[in-house]
Formats: C-alpha cells, structure tokens, sequence
C-alpha cells in the first residue's frame, strides 16, 4: 500500500541507520505496517464508540449535563486504545519487532492505568467542542463571525498540538503528566513551524470529516482515526527522537523491543 508514489531514478537515499529517507521512508513504513494501522485503527473506534455516543446524546437532548460525564467517563475508556493508537504507530516508526497481537495486548497492559486521566479530558474536551460547534453554526440565529470562528479552531488547533506531543511521551516514557506538558511546551518552542503544521494538518482532515459528513462516515473504519496522526507524527517523529531520545532510550530499557542492528 504506497501511496502517491513519484517515478524515482537511482538508488533512494538513506540515512545514517541505513534508513530510506522522505517519501521513500513513508512508502516503506505505510507499506509495512498498514495493515497493523488499520486493525489497531478498528479497535480504537470501538473504544471511542460509548464516547461518541454519550456525545451525540447529549446534542441530540441538548443537555449540558448530559455532555460532562458522558465526555469525561467516554473519554477515560476511550483513553487506553487511543495510547495503543500512538503506541502501534510510533512502533512503526522505529521499525519495533513482535506481532500486532502481541505488541497491541503489551501496550494496553502497560498505558491503560496512565491513559484514563488524559483519555477523560480529551473526551471532555472533544464533547465541549462538539457541543459548541452544533451551538454556534447550527443552533444559533445569529451567525458567527470571523473572529468567534477563528477562535474556535484555533482551540482545536491547541488541542492537537497537545495531543500530538503528550501521547507519544505517555506512551514512551513514565513521567508525570506536568513533565510532560513542560516538554511538548519546549518543543512547540523549539520545532513551532513543524509542529503547528502537523496540527493544521490534523485539523484540515477532521474538517474535511466535519464538513462532508455523513459520506465522509464511510471513510472512518479504513483511514479515518490513524492515517492523519500517521502523516503528522512521520513528519514530526526525527525531532522527537532528536529531543526526547526515543531510540536510544528504548533500546536501553529494552533490548528485545530494538531493531536487530541496534542491539
């Protein structure tokens, strides 16, 4: 499965480690680990699904205290299988051994614990915003102007630079959550342009899910939760082994998870 795949002469280039580089690197990490992607993409929307739910329910009875526990115990259970998410994507990165199974049950052991506080304000968040953006272009009479629109996405373009830099570390590393808010603050300062883009990314495909909906709900069982954070996290991930020492790290704590080479 590569994807947009341009006619190369010559031999691709590769890093230092021997890796391909550019879009060769993200043909040859899509075409290894899809199907890992898609699987592990499923299980998430299953996960996500009493989150969506409670959501929905609360929109559709217009309830705010509906909106609150439903966000808040949706997004707790929806937490560990959005960390397996990171996790099986970030493995791929690093070109990680084991099966799926094997590496997907592993991840769920070791981040379910730390996933619930995350997962549940990531929920809260995620039904406040849905909830706001049913009030603001739906429901009100009055319509919103440029500046409340542009308020608003950039709240969510907040969220994903957060997201997009806190997972990787609660998946990665055994820190506290203050820790890690310290660090995706630094590298947002250090990498801003990279990681706003990324965001903007991010942002730009739920858009597109948002404004073309429900065709767009076909999409959602095939690339709709990890194909996005794929693309985001490939364009980020050799800062985030730059900053936060990822390989280095792993390989030190542990051996068996290490590319062969590396060893």
């Amino acid at each position: 499965m590569n994807l947009f795949r341009p006619y190369q002469m010559g031999e691709p280039q590769r890093d230092a480690r021997g890796r391909l580089i550019g879009i060769d690197r993200y043909q040859d990490v899509l075409g290894r680990s899809w199907k890992r992607f898609f699987l592990t993409g499923l299980v998430t929307l299953l996960g996500c699904l009493p989150l969506a739910l409670g959501v929905g329910y609360a929109i559709l009875s217009s309830s705010v205290l509906v909106l609150l526990p439903a966000g808040l115990i949706g997004g707790a259970i929806a937490g560990p299988f959005l960390a397996c998410l990171y996790d099986t994507i970030l493995r791929a990165m690093r070109d990680a051994p084991g099966s799926w199974a094997h590496n997907y049950r592993r991840s769920l052991t070791q981040n379910a614990r730390a996933a619930l506080l995350p997962g549940a304000l990531t929920g809260l968040f995620l039904g406040a915003a849905a909830f706001a953006g049913m009030l603001l272009f739906f429901w009100s009479t009055v319509r919103p102007t440029a500046v409340t629109v542009l308020v608003y996405l950039f709240s969510w373009l907040v969220f994903l630079v957060l997201s997009t830099l806190y997972w990787p570390q609660l998946v990665l590393f055994d820190q506290r959550p203050v820790v890690r808010l310290r660090n995706a603050l630094l590298f947002t300062v250090r990498y801003f342009w990279p990681t706003v883009g990324a965001a903007l990314l991010q942002l730009v495909w739920w858009a597109f899910f948002a404004l073309f909906a429900p065709w767009t709900l076909l999409l959602m069982p095939f690339v709709g939760v990890w194909f996005d954070l794929f693309v985001a996290l490939f364009l980020l991930y050799d800062r985030l082994d730059e900053a936060f020492a990822i390989e280095e790290s792993i390989a030190r704590a542990f051996p068996e998870q290490a590319r062969p080479d590396e060893r």
